[in-house]
């Protein structure tokens, strides 16, 4: 498999990011001793994120998988089937007065679209990565009544981990190249 510097830093800024935003939505109704934790976890998410950016802004000129047009149309495909279906069942969430589900919802089918990414990147990690996410999506409503805490809090610290995790292991894929 030939490396692509480039989609390695750009998961790091991307997945940095949605770490960040995954950490924030925890902080709904979290238990108290978590919420520095997670004001750690969204820094360390904006860090390695930040840093993704800036690798990535220098190797902009790089070959990246996504220059062939077929892969890149797969892409664009996977990430708007993924947007539409989650606002639109999150949509009904709302209107059904149980917005409680839309964390799991969202991060469920965030975890799924990971799956297909994993073929228009060549990259197997994708679906180890769906794998945690679509888990922690299923695990996080019995978990959340078993803690009392909001179902987003379990989500979103489940989520932002993986997302986080897998943001560092590009950040580093990148630096080894």
């Amino acid at each position: 498999m030939e490396e692509y510097i480039r989609d390695y830093t750009m998961a790091a800024a991307i997945l940095g990011l949605f770490s960040f935003v995954w950490f924030g939505w925890a902080q709904e109704r979290p238990r108290k001793s978590w919420r520095v934790y997670l004001g750690i976890g969204s820094a360390l998410g904006i860090i390695v994120s930040a840093a993704g950016i800036y690798l990535s802004i220098t190797h902009w000129n790089n070959a990246s998988i996504l220059h062939e047009q077929s892969n890149f149309t797969y892409y664009i495909i996977f990430v708007a089937i993924e947007f539409t279906v989650a606002a639109v069942v999150s949509a009904v969430l709302l209107i059904k007065k149980h917005s409680d589900y839309v964390a799991p919802w969202i991060a469920f089918v965030v975890g799924v679209h990971f799956f297909p990414l994993s073929f228009v990147f060549n990259d197997f990690t994708y679906n180890i990565l769906g794998g945690l996410i679509t888990v922690v999506s299923l695990i996080s409503l019995p978990l959340s009544k078993r803690l009392d805490v909001a179902n987003s809090a379990v989500t979103g610290i489940g989520t932002g981990i993986s997302l986080f995790l897998f943001a560092l292991f590009n950040l580093i894929r990148a630096l080894m190249i």
